[in-house]
């Protein structure tokens, strides 16, 4: 009986004892790894009759508790021995530590939090789990865009296509962190939503079924889109350098009208055509556009008295850049030879 086998087990682990390090570990190994004695139960669990499943997993939980505590109570032993031990040599050096240093993600993302807190940005967090009624509904997407098809986007479900609130999905964008906001605050405010977002994308050099975004949104009163270019451009050459350039071309978003997308010229070429630009000189960095009235309204702002502008960029994009990596999966395969290129930009 399983039970039965549990009670055995459970005193053997009170009854455990060891020499040294070496052993413990091997204890450990034993009960607790994935392999291990414990974790062998589960597959025996799975038979057990459903009126027994609750007193059962009772013991099991136990079982693996004290067995924890138990390893835990010979290393502290074992330590405690180490440091008392008349053969200590004081003398000896130090056991080298490897510090680990912050990803170039991270080194990225807070530089641009950093640029844009100095012009009164300030941080807005938002679910990853998210509804359709903040991801796409309040953001004046279409019923029928092609972003709230499965193809495109990661739904976790789907119980009621009529009710854009059971709609459940992990969020393709953090636009759906600006609808929280200004559900909550009035203006004028200017908010900055940085964070990971999830697409149904095939993974390459150049995509990935997750990435980073950080979005900025600013609503007052008489905003102009003079106003979101000399933002963006003093962003591009804080981050770039100073003799950068934009340029603002055409496009379209659901959530803002009218829409364009910024690129810089190119850093490795100066603007004068490479592989990396296509030999055009630019390079795209992020979208942007005026906030659309329907957002505004949707949000109960009056889009008759106040406007806005609102951009996003992809963390990854402009690591790439800055950094020139060439293949965006390097940053999420936790390559130690590829992280500690970093370690002097820290």
């Amino acid at each position: 009986m399983l039970l039965e086998k549990i009670e055995a087990l459970l005193q053997e682990v009170n009854n455990l004892h060891a020499q040294n390090a070496e052993e413990i570990e091997q204890l450990r190994l034993k009960y607790l790894s994935k392999k291990g004695e414990i974790n062998a139960l589960m597959a025996d669990f799975r038979n057990v009759a459903a009126d027994q499943k609750k007193a059962v997993g009772i013991k099991i939980n136990e079982l693996k508790q004290t067995a924890l505590n138990k390893i835990n109570e010979l290393r502290e032993a074992q330590a405690e021995a180490d440091v008392t031990s008349e053969d200590i040599d004081l003398t000896r050096t130090a056991y080298p530590i490897s510090l680990g240093s912050r990803h170039p993600l991270t080194l990225v993302k807070n530089q641009i939090i950093e640029i844009f807190s100095r012009m009164g940005f300030v941080l807005a967090d938002g679910p990853e789990i998210d509804d359709d009624l903040h991801v796409f509904t309040k953001l004046n997407f279409a019923a029928d865009h092609p972003a709230r098809d499965m193809q495109d986007t990661f739904f976790i479900e789907q119980s009621n296509p009529n009710d854009v609130t059971k709609n459940v999905l992990l969020r393709s964008h953090t636009s759906g962190d600006q609808s929280h906001f200004m559900e909550t605050h009035k203006p004028p405010f200017r908010i900055l939503c940085p964070g990971r977002v999830y697409r149904n994308e095939a993974i390459s050099a150049r995509a990935h079924c997750f990435f980073h975004q950080v979005e900025g949104l600013y609503v007052d009163k008489n905003v102009s889109f003079e106003d979101l270019k000399q933002v963006l451009l003093t962003f591009a050459r804080e981050m770039f350098g100073p003799e950068t350039k934009i340029r603002l071309r055409p496009s379209y978003f659901p959530f803002t009208e009218p829409s364009a997308e910024m690129d810089i010229s190119c850093d490795i070429c100066g603007g004068k055509g490479c592989s990396f630009c296509k030999h055009t000189g630019w390079v795209e960095i992020l979208g942007c556009g005026m906030v659309d009235p329907n957002v505004l309204e949707a949000a109960g702002i009056d889009s008759k008295v106040y406007t806005g502008y609102a951009f996003g960029m992809g963390v990854e994009r402009i690591t790439n850049l800055k950094y020139k990596v060439s293949d965006l999966r390097l940053f999420s395969e936790n390559d130690t030879e590829f992280l500690n290129e970093f370690e002097s930009a820290n």
